[in-house]
């Protein structure tokens, strides 16, 4: 009887071993699947994801997890849009999976910068403001603005400057809320209309 009880804890290990290594490859994205999928994306982000409007933003080289989780976001409501919460009602977590992987690879076309806001907005990234309380936004973003994939902090390198001001309004005014502990909700809150538009322009060439 003892043996059996091993062989059969034996046998429960083997099966979850087995289930989790099938949910991860399931849940593991195919960029050639992906870039099929996405089709329907190209209309507004450009089909290799760098979108021609500064309203729509670029996610060319952004990392998989996040533009999964902003996808999912958008799915069920946490992150609100009207046209993405109509693109991603049909999305199952396979194609989330896919097309996050095809736009992860591909290469981000990085913009030019406003040199008349730069400079001020280059002192807000690497520095921040210690009198405002504002946190340097390399700490999470890293100096070139790629992110940390591990952390989901996004990459912002080459982002458009009007997009990039617009999500920090969003997570000023409380439009947007689905940002980890809040950390750019409490940023964005403290910083004023120039002072977006310096930093966002600063971004808007940064690699």
């Amino acid at each position: 009887m003892m043996i059996s009880r091993y062989i059969k804890t034996g046998l429960v290990g083997i099966l979850a071993g087995l289930l989790m290594v099938s949910v991860q490859a399931q849940a593991a994205g195919n960029a050639t699947a992906g870039k099929t999928k996405s089709m329907a994306c190209a209309g507004c982000h450009g089909p290799d994801g760098n979108s021609v409007m500064g309203t729509w933003p670029k996610l060319a080289s952004q990392h998989a997890d996040y533009l999964a989780k902003q996808l999912s976001d958008f799915k069920s409501g946490v992150r609100k849009d009207p046209t993405m919460t109509a693109m991603s009602a049909a999305l199952k977590a396979q194609d989330i999976a896919d097309i996050s992987a095809y736009y992860a690879a591909q290469a981000i076309k990085v913009g030019t910068v406003d040199a008349t806001l730069a400079a001020a907005g280059e002192k807000l990234y690497r520095a921040g403001d210690k009198e405002k309380g504002v946190a340097a936004c390399m700490a999470c973003h890293g100096p070139a603005g790629v992110g940390n994939a591990a952390a989901k902090f996004p990459s912002i390198s080459g982002q458009h400057a009007d997009y990039v001001a617009k999500a920090l309004k969003d997570f000023r005014s409380g439009a947007r809320t689905n940002d980890n502990a809040k950390m750019m909700q409490d940023v964005a809150a403290k910083l004023s209309d120039d002072e977006i538009k310096a930093v966002a322009a600063y971004v808007s060439g940064l690699y």
